[in-house]
């Protein structure tokens, strides 16, 4: 690894307390012991998805990680869990280090009862302005993720993010996060000023990976126009969007709003039900595709960058090229 590498990520590398400031992407039933594990060991940062678990199953989940690794690692947390509060609590029994806050913006409690016990708070910031507002409420750290990203996805690229956000944002470390797949694109957004990256699609066909091997052969034989967006079916039924391959449950999402947008119009169900059922649809997918290897069927959520997956190879083996491109890229310029 050539020095100026080094000396570009070395601020979100101290903050993360790991070799390369590169984090593992929190990927429900995937960013799990293993790949988390594997992650650390290999000198980034792996973040355990706590997703939709319960206080205990995350328990276990923080202790089998730390049985496998002795380096630092991070749990990302779902703010609209309903035992928000116990989560945090476990992840402060346990020693956690870092705690990446998804999926909206944190309550200042939250934030407080995650600093009360000397963890590091790791916020998304879809804009300068709520970034500004969130390292005022305490984050320690901000991430900006791109539409590129797989899963739940913003308005806006990374591209546009990064030019936006990062000259505004020098308070606090930020790492860039959507569509990255090869270290030259790592290199850049640290020198336009971030402290490091994330990444999620580029580790699911890790081999320490728990995905099934259908689910891994997906990733592989996709490009990136396969990672389609799902649509919203009514204006008055919201839709947060997916990012996942295109499949047959693509379709079945579509029709399955209809139906249920339809049973609402005709009395048969109540709006808030309707609007619940809507949500749910794809998490039980999810884990049909991830675990059963149902890719039809299941949600195969996946960024832009699933193209640049070619195939299954060790942790270490991913972040060591991704190290080696960037380096290569940041020395080709001197």
């Amino acid at each position: 690894m050539t020095q100026s590498l080094q000396h570009l990520w070395q601020r979100g590398a101290a903050f993360l307390g790991c070799e390369h400031a590169i984090m593992g992407g929190a990927m429900s039933w995937v960013s799990e012991r293993n790949l988390v594990s594997a992650l650390s060991n290999a000198g980034a940062f792996g973040v355990i998805a706590a997703s939709s678990m319960p206080p205990q199953l995350l328990d276990a989940e923080i202790q089998a990680t730390r049985a496998l690794t002795t380096l630092p690692f991070g749990v990302n947390l779902i703010l609209m869990h309903p035992q928000l509060e116990e989560l945090v609590a476990v992840c402060g029994k346990n020693h956690v280090s870092h705690i990446v806050l998804a999926g909206g913006i944190p309550k200042k409690t939250t934030i407080d009862a995650i600093k009360a016990f000397g963890a590091k708070v790791i916020a998304f910031a879809p804009t300068a302005v709520i970034g500004k507002k969130l390292i005022k409420m305490g984050a320690d750290a901000l991430i900006i993720e791109g539409m590129e990203a797989g899963g739940h996805i913003g308005p806006v690229s990374t591209s546009v993010l990064a030019q936006e956000i990062l000259p505004e944002i020098k308070e606090v470390p930020v790492f860039v996060a959507g569509g990255i797949g090869r270290g030259e694109a790592i290199a850049t957004y640290l020198q336009m000023g971030a402290s490091g990256v994330q990444l999620g699609t580029r580790f699911v066909c890790a081999s320490e990976s728990i995905a099934h091997d259908n689910f891994k052969q997906m990733f592989i034989k996709s490009n990136a126009r396969d990672a389609g967006v799902s649509v919203q079916y009514h204006p008055d039924f919201p839709v947060i969007p997916v990012r996942a391959i295109n499949n047959k449950a693509t379709d079945e999402f579509m029709r399955f709003q209809k139906e249920t947008v339809d049973k609402v119009f005709s009395g048969q169900l109540e709006k808030a039900a309707a609007q619940l059922a809507i949500e749910h649809f794809w998490a039980g997918a999810l884990r049909k595709a991830v675990i059963n290897g149902d890719v039809e069927t299941g949600s195969v959520m996946a960024g832009q960058s699933v193209g640049m997956v070619q195939c299954i190879q060790p942790a270490k083996e991913i972040i060591d090229e991704l190290v080696s491109q960037a380096a290569q890229y940041i020395a080709r310029q001197h």
